[in-house]
């Protein structure tokens, strides 16, 4: 059995409603049915980014238009990660598996970025300011601890799904988590 959660923080919430497509799914660990499943101890909301929208956000920080341009390409999703349980929760991106048509989806990370950045000589400032938009690629979330950013796809028309795998505890050694999303999407069309 399978339960559908949604945002319901304002608006964010708002946002997916006008979306309308955004139905986060999360699976109980193998094996188990909801019913049976322990309560998981990490919420995850994922929001979809139009083009425009992120345009807009990195214009208003005087980002380089060849930058804005760039971005406005690709499928962003904001991630807000919050630690619901009493151990420690360890975020590491490269463990999570994001997938579209039944074939792996690139998610872009900070390493492609700078690379990027210098290739078309972006100011420092610009580039500083974008790292701070994007989700960690590992942390750990302390009991009640809540952090976010954005998570950058190759843009896609195909639904899209996520196998997201965290670890747990101080030595990373306690159960892990494992959650799945299915039917994200790309919000609005790329340029």
């Amino acid at each position: 059995m399978e339960r559908t959660k949604m945002p319901n923080d304002g608006p964010g919430h708002r946002l997916l409603g006008t979306l309308g497509a955004l139905m986060v799914t999360l699976a109980a660990p193998h094996g188990q049915s909801m019913a049976a499943a322990p309560a998981v101890p990490v919420e995850v909301e994922l929001v979809p980014r139009s083009p425009e929208q992120m345009s807009a956000f990195y214009e208003a920080r005087g980002f380089p238009p060849a930058m804005v341009a760039r971005l406005a390409r690709e499928c962003f999703i904001t991630v807000r990660i919050r630690n619901t349980g009493r151990e420690v929760v360890w975020l590491d991106l490269a463990q999570w598996r994001f997938s579209a048509d039944d074939r792996p989806l690139r998610r872009y990370r900070r390493d492609y970025w700078k690379k990027k950045w210098e290739e078309m000589n972006i100011p420092l400032a610009s580039q500083s300011t974008f790292r701070w938009t994007l989700l960690p690629e590992t942390l750990d979330y302390q009991p009640g601890e809540v952090e976010g950013g954005n998570v950058i796809l190759e843009r896609t028309s195909a639904p899209i799904s996520l196998e997201a795998n965290f670890d747990t505890g101080p030595d990373r050694k306690g159960t892990p988590i494992r959650l799945h999303f299915d039917q994200l999407r790309c919000a609005g069309e790329a340029p």
